[in-house]
């Protein structure tokens, strides 16, 4: 089929080019799978329709068969009938002809019901192949579905990352952390100079207070020690 040749090119093509080449690959698979499942419809019915004439010619020829040896069973006993003096030979042979050529006839129409049911199994046989055969083709053909599906998955999220990743500029990035760098080195200068603002702004009266508090500091320290060593001295008289 010119479908199923479309769909084993698909199969051996990747998936970036199947989607450039052909019409979506997807779709194809799908509608491809559609057609099998009508077309498994169908063999089912026909497959019942003619294991329906199998049956029934199996069961005509099991008919005719007890047909044709219960008109020989008759014509023995209309013939020992006969025989035992209970029916005239005329009519005993009269009848008796009769009943085999009814046996006749039950077996012409069991060796037709043979064939037909010889044949009819055959087209079953065929027909179970075929079915078979399409329910197989089904099967792989929903699993390479869901793998042609997975791989457009990829193949689309491969080509939108290449995508974005090619839209990125480079050179743009650089240049804003350049920026950024230029930026806090001129925030850090900037604290610094305000540091030294704060110094430069304080009033002579606060000058005057830091030293004297220093100095004073340092006598206090110098009158401590002193004491210390003329508690030394007393203890050493």
């Amino acid at each position: 089929m010119n479908f199923l040749k479309r769909l084993f090119k698909i199969g051996e093509a990747e998936a970036n080019a199947a989607l450039d080449r052909i019409e979506d690959p997807i779709k194809l698979t799908e509608q491809g799978i559609r057609d099998m499942k009508e077309d498994l419809s169908k063999g089912l019915e026909s497959l019942a329709q003619v294991k329906a004439l199998a049956i029934r010619a199996k069961n005509d020829t099991e008919s005719y068969a007890a047909k044709a040896q219960d008109y020989e069973k008759k014509a023995m006993l209309i013939l020992k009938k006969a025989q035992n003096g209970e029916l005239a030979v005329e009519e005993a042979d009269r009848l008796a002809k009769e009943a085999l050529i009814k046996k006749e006839d039950n077996t012409k129409h069991l060796e037709r019901s043979k064939a037909e049911s010889t044949r009819f199994d055959a087209s079953v046989s065929n027909l179970e192949k075929n079915v078979q055969e399409i329910k197989q083709n089904i099967s792989k053909w929903e699993n390479e579905l869901k793998t042609l599906k997975a791989r457009v998955k990829v193949s689309d999220a491969t080509k939108n990352l290449n995508k974005q990743l090619a839209e990125i500029d480079s050179s743009s990035t650089v240049s804003m952390l350049e920026r950024m760098k230029e930026k806090v080195a001129q925030d850090e200068a900037l604290a610094e100079a305000y540091g030294d603002i704060a110094n430069v702004s304080k009033t002579i009266d606060e000058e005057i207070d830091s030293v004297v508090n220093t100095n004073a500091a340092s006598a206090d320290d110098a009158l401590a020690r002193l004491k210390e060593q003329l508690k030394s001295g007393d203890t050493q008289a």
